[in-house]
């Protein structure tokens, strides 16, 4: 596999392979370098929650959404909810920030983007999920790691499950510190329902704010070939979702 990603053929076998699935895609915005769709399907199951793709250079989570539509992964019968391509503009270009310098995962309050203000409005017409899987990437880490906020106050099993189910690609980023966060295991981070800085939300505490009781956002390193990190994104998603009611 290459280690390029290619943007403008991503969007078009990205609906198709949706499509095929049973999704329907909803447009949230129109940017100069392509649409950002939700995707829904509907199911009597928990709402499952998942994003990628808010940081253009971090391209590893929509393709790992993309090999699990193709994996059939979206067969169970959850209610579905997914924005695999959040920041357009960003990964057309390759760079973190949109078309405007904004970094869109900092802007779930001020809401100074198009694109998070769109997108907020659209969370905010859903059901709150169950759970929300956000699919990142660091080229800080030389492993993977996650945070996990979960609104009942404990951290739960199914951490260590996620990092099992992607350790045959990466061990767990050993701390006792990442990213300036005290781990509460080696490559996992606990973190509050609060952001770390006031007016600066990431996407994961806008939608704790609204109440989803369980969020997990998955840090691959991208210094690492881009396969494996696609393959340990798909991975922790399956170990995320494998144990919900």
């Amino acid at each position: 596999m290459s280690d390029v990603f290619d943007w403008p053929a991503f969007l078009p076998e990205f609906h198709r392979e949706a499509t095929a699935a049973g999704f329907s895609p909803t447009l949230l915005h129109e940017t100069e370098s392509g649409p950002i769709h939700a995707w829904e399907r509907p199911g009597h199951g928990p709402v499952v929650y998942l994003s990628a793709g808010i940081h253009g250079d971090e391209p590893a989570g929509p393709m790992a959404m993309l090999r699990l539509l193709k994996e059939g992964f979206f067969a169970t019968d959850h209610h579905w909810l997914i924005c695999p391509a959040l920041n357009p503009n960003g990964l057309a270009c390759h760079v973190r920030e949109n078309a405007d310098g904004h970094d869109l995962n900092r802007d779930y309050l001020a809401f100074k983007s198009e694109e998070a203000r769109c997108h907020a409005a659209w969370l905010d017409r859903q059901p709150t999920p169950a759970l929300f899987v956000s699919l990142h990437e660091d080229w800080e880490s030389s492993g993977f790691y996650l945070y996990e906020i979960n609104l009942s106050g404990s951290p739960t099993e199914t951490a260590h499950r996620i990092l099992d189910a992607v350790s045959p690609w990466f061990h767990p980023e050993p701390g006792p510190e990442i990213d300036g966060h005290t781990c509460h295991e080696p490559g996992w981070i606990y973190h509050s329902a609060e952001p770390d800085l006031p007016e600066s939300w990431p996407e994961a505490i806008y939608l704790a704010k609204k109440g989803c009781p369980l969020s997990f956002t998955f840090e691959s390193p991208s210094s690492s070939p881009l396969e494996p990190r696609i393959a340990s994104l798909a991975a922790g998603v399956r170990a995320a979702c494998e144990y919900l009611d």
